[in-house]
């Protein structure tokens, strides 16, 4: 959309030579300002989309186009009983898991039982293999009877230390599986709370996109919201004229909606990329003086001061033709001026022209 224009603004009348043909002008000294044009529309920053965090019908909406509404302040019930479910399933899972790992568990009891009935086995092997020492001592049992009793032992003590290891482990992995179950309760938790549709950030509901009964999946915009306190000019500013304007400069906007009312504004951001759909660069303008009228989307108009010359020379544009040249009056040929900033309506002068020169059209060539 290239509808911006370069507009130079002088303030200045340029006279004509007394008892001369009203065709016949003299450059005059005037204050002249230099302006990118730009069009654009009344936007809030701080602007999101509230969207649904589950899927499910809308069964509650307290939404009004206009309204103030406020930071966790909950707006829609969005009605999936599937997140309900899952909660109250995690939290019978958590009571599980939890008595899992008290000495009760009954996989626990159940080595304890086998750690209780090693120590016993390992006690007699052990009562068992002192007298088999005895005996071969007395020469009442061979060395082979003996050993195969300190083999029985070495067992026995070998599996008492692998269940008690294997209690210390099933401990263990009741500890973390109650983690594990314990943090599964607060996601789905979570989850059940995303049926309640939250506000993110203070502001105005400008759009509500949703009602009461739509079916809204994860992601789906149910209202806009915006700081009206922090309103901006979007402009979109023309390709050819992106590289004049500067942060910092200052603007004059005009809304549609008050065509006799100016608003003073600064050049805020200019944003870095090329903006596909309206063909233009956009830039955005903070207001010094808040608007009366405050509806986001409002068309405007806005003069954007890229620069000023104060008493400079200017000559009307259609007084110059190709390759800057001009008629002076009594001269045989067309005189070359060098010139700075050029209008649609005027031409300023750098340097081939006084305020004496008379000016007379250029004629065509025939």
């Amino acid at each position: 959309m290239k509808n911006k224009l370069l507009k130079i603004v002088p303030f200045l009348f340029l006279i004509s030579c007394k008892g001369e043909s009203e065709n016949e002008i003299k450059p005059v000294r005037k204050d002249i300002s230099e302006i990118v044009f730009a069009s654009g529309s009344l936007e809030s920053d701080n602007k999101y989309n509230l969207t649904a965090q589950t899927d499910g019908n809308i069964i509650k909406l307290n939404l009004v186009e206009g309204a103030i509404v406020s930071v966790n302040q909950v707006v829609a019930i969005i009605d999936n009983k599937q997140n309900i479910i899952s909660t109250n399933s995690a939290a019978e899972q958590l009571k599980i898991a939890q008595y899992n790992t008290t000495d009760n568990a009954p996989v626990l009891q159940q080595i304890r039982a086998n750690i209780d009935a090693a120590k016993e086995k390992l006690s007699q092997d052990i009562i068992q293999e002192q007298r088999y020492q005895e005996l071969y001592n007395q020469s009442s049992v061979t060395k082979a009877e003996l050993e195969k009793m300190q083999l029985s032992t070495k067992t026995s003590k070998a599996n008492l230390a692998a269940l008690e290891q294997q209690y210390k482990s099933v401990q263990q992995q009741n500890k973390q599986q109650y983690i594990t179950q314990s943090n599964a309760v607060k996601g789905s938790v979570v989850n059940q709370e995303n049926n309640q549709v939250k506000i993110v950030a203070a502001g105005k509901v400008y759009k509500k996109v949703k009602q009461v009964g739509d079916y809204v999946r994860r992601g789906d915009v149910i209202a806009v919201i915006a700081n009206e306190n922090l309103l901006y000019a979007k402009l979109n500013v023309d390709e050819n004229s992106i590289d004049k304007v500067k942060v910092g400069q200052t603007v004059t906007v005009l809304l549609n909606t008050q065509k006799n009312k100016k608003y003073s504004a600064v050049v805020s951001e200019i944003l870095p990329v090329f903006d596909e759909p309206s063909q233009s660069f956009i830039v955005k303008v903070q207001f010094i003086e808040k608007p009366d009228f405050t509806v986001n989307g409002t068309q405007l108009e806005a003069n954007i001061l890229i620069g000023e010359k104060k008493n400079t020379l200017l000559i009307p544009r259609n007084y110059v033709s190709f390759g800057n040249k001009v008629q002076v009056k009594g001269g045989k040929d067309l005189k070359v001026i060098e010139t700075g900033i050029v209008s649609t309506e005027y031409v300023e002068v750098l340097i081939g022209l006084t305020e004496n020169d008379v000016l007379i059209p250029v004629k065509p060539k025939k």
